[in-house]
């Protein structure tokens, strides 16, 4: 028989292979290789026989369905390892998750000093190197009785509708009810260990009982685990809960949980990131509104906010109304467009807003800026022509790209097409409006992932998921074409043939959240802000008291340019006041002392304690200006002048 592989190729096989068969002929054999195979777009084990005609993809760890294998897998040995040492504790879910894998137990209590005890286990079982052994039940009933002492897995169980396929996974003496797959054989898992615990609710329902989590990472070479703990230590050092405070950008109270106050030093930064975006929006032809934060709630069932988003939603009902703080920016972005008779003249009609939302968030899943209940969006909603989709997606593009490489973020796209249930619009509506997508993607040159059937219900959508100084990703930006909308709001504008007709419209965001944006821009600069987003771009430190006057007049001088300054006069060391301001992230450090005063000059030092040496202020101004106007993401200062 024969197969196709993923670059189209034949490969021809004994009848009865398996897709270990196929590894093996193409001598995918390393601990990061084949780990799982897609057959005919589907994840499954290498177990599994093929057939003439199957298409087959082998993932390695490099491949995100990889890299899920080989985590689901390594969960089960750590929960192996936990009934070995602790035998009367009941397992119960255990998934990949971005980073590694968790898994929760009942009737179980630990700390950190246990870690070391579960990671020699751990090790054990992989030693051990089981073949994962695959095995299907018959019927529900068959498999409550396989599990009737565990309560937890009974009732996950029961929650699969009747004919629902449920199968387990044996290594070993170890049997956990699991839809895997996993890894063929445990030998591929080459490092492995305990990362940390906490406490969770089962199923995630705070009025069910607190399970213990258990944190774990694996991988198929030490010293990818050795660069992972190095990277975690670093970004330790880069945590924005750490930082912002630190350097005074904003803080968390408990007057307002999830509800960050940004300080006036921060206030600096968020101003620059939305002028900037502003800026971007004037050179692209959109205008900016801004809408109520609360409306009545049947608006929001018009939406469809209030049947599918009400959990997460903070209400209140004033003079016998219903109203709702707004979660979304879209559906008063709606009534605005409603609001005037629209030509086909005006296509596309670019509208930017930078709204305040509020979403309920539980408290246990709040986190810094990057999970929060109260954030600014930075949305903008593209009404237009269905022949303006392509151009428009291009667009859009790139501005995206325009604004990340100003941070220095690099990006991948993946494009996520229409789910098989549960969708609005027709056939020929999806596949216009996929076809758009992809068409510029095609024409930007830019690469891209396809996420089959994991498009938004109302349409397809492209997502942006930028690339930090850790080499982390975050899902920021997203451009995604919505078909309902425009449908339940019945909105028109008039076509040239003076007919009736309904707009396309793309919802886009490219910080997504300011605040969250904000938290990746301090971790990623690690607080050391480029010249012109920076809070504290000089600071002069005086020698003595009597050259505070000079000090002064520089600083006005600085401070008439734009710049925000302070001046240093304490009664300390300039080595002291040197670190002081380094500490504080400043970027430029200026010390007058009586040759500066005599010779009207300051002498010039950069926070990384490169020292430039004496320079004149206006010279000084005239460099910065360059770095400030072209937003350098580095000292412009080389080398002395």
């Amino acid at each position: 028989m024969h197969v196709l592989l993923k670059d189209n190729s034949k490969i021809e096989l004994p009848e009865g292979s398996t897709a270990k068969d196929l590894a093996d002929k193409l001598n995918q054999k390393g601990p990061d290789q084949a780990l799982g195979a897609s057959i005919n777009g589907t994840t499954r084990d290498l177990s599994t026989p093929l057939r003439d005609g199957d298409r087959v993809i082998l993932w390695s760890f490099n491949d995100p369905e990889g890299r899920e294998v080989y985590w689901h897998t390594s969960a089960h040995v750590l929960a192996q390892a936990i009934l070995r040492i602790w035998p009367d504790a009941k397992p119960t879910i255990g998934p990949p998750i971005e980073n590694g894998f968790y898994y929760d137990f009942a009737d179980l209590t630990i700390s950190d000093g246990d870690f070391e005890r579960i990671d020699t286990e751990m090790q054990a079982i992989v030693a051990e190197n089981y073949v994962s052994q695959r095995e299907v039940f018959s019927s529900k009933e068959e498999a409550l009785k396989a599990f009737g002492s565990n309560k937890y897995k009974m009732e996950l169980i029961e929650s699969f509708a009747q004919g629902d396929a449920l199968t387990g996974y044996r290594q070993g003496e170890f049997f956990d009810l699991c839809r895997g797959p996993h890894l063929h054989n445990l030998g591929k898992i080459k490092a492995i260990k305990v990362m940390k615990t906490s406490g969770a609710y089962w199923r995630g329902d705070p009025s069910k009982e607190m399970l213990t989590r258990i944190y774990a990472i694996s991988y198929p070479d030490r010293k990818l685990l050795k660069e992972y703990l190095q990277q975690l230590e670093e970004a330790k050092k880069r945590d924005h809960k750490v930082i912002g405070p630190r350097l005074d950008l904003f803080s968390l109270k408990e007057e307002a949980p999830g509800m960050p106050f940004i300080h006036p030093k921060g206030m600096i930064v968020w101003n620059q990131l939305i002028s900037y975006e502003r800026e971007l929006h004037d050179k692209s032809g959109y205008v900016e509104i801004k809408t109520p934060s609360m409306m009545i709630r049947e608006l929001w069932e018009r939406s469809g906010h209030w049947f599918n988003y009400r959990d997460n939603m903070f209400t209140s009902e004033i003079e016998k109304r219903d109203f709702a703080i707004k979660p979304m920016n879209c559906p008063g972005c709606m009534l605005y467009y409603r609001g005037t008779v629209h030509s086909y003249r005006e296509l596309p009609l670019r509208i930017a807003e930078f709204g305040n939302v509020h979403r309920y968030e539980p408290s246990g899943a709040l986190s810094g800026l990057f999970r929060v209940r109260s954030f600014h969006q930075d949305d903008a909603h593209i009404f237009m022509k269905p022949s303006d989709i392509e151009s428009e997606i291009l667009g859009a593009l790139k501005f995206a790209d325009n604004l990340y490489s100003t941070f220095g973020l690099q990006y991948h796209l993946e494009l996520s097409t229409r789910p098989e249930k549960n969708t609005i619009g027709s056939e020929e509506e999806w596949a216009n409006a996929t076809n758009g997508l992809k068409g510029a993607l095609d024409k930007s040159g830019k690469q891209y992932k396809i996420n089959e059937g994991d498009g938004a219900f109302y349409g397809p959508k492209i997502d942006f998921h930028i690339r930090d100084a850790l080499n982390r990703t975050w899902q920021c930006g997203t451009i995604q074409l919505d078909m309902a909308l425009p449908e339940r709001f019945e909105l028109e504008y008039t076509a040239s043939d003076g007919s009736k007709q309904r707009p396309i419209m793309i919802h886009r965001a490219i910080f997504g959240s300011i605040e969250r944006f904000m938290g990746i821009l301090i971790e990623h600069f690690a607080g050391r802000f480029p010249l012109w987003l920076s809070p504290s771009q000089v600071r002069i430190l005086t020698v003595a008291d009597r050259h505070q006057p000079f000090a002064d007049e520089v600083a006005a001088k600085i401070k008439r340019q734009g710049y925000h300054v302070d001046v240093d006069d304490a009664q300390e060391s300039v080595s002291k006041k040197v670190r002081n301001a380094q500490l504080s992230q400043v970027n430029y450090i200026l010390v007058v002392g009586d040759q500066e005063l005599e010779n009207k000059t300051v002498t010039l030092r950069t926070r990384d304690n490169q020292v430039i040496g004496a320079i004149q202020v206006d010279d000084f101004l005239q460099k910065i200006d360059v770095e400030r106007k072209e937003r350098h993401l580095n000292s412009i200062f080389k080398e002395a002048p």
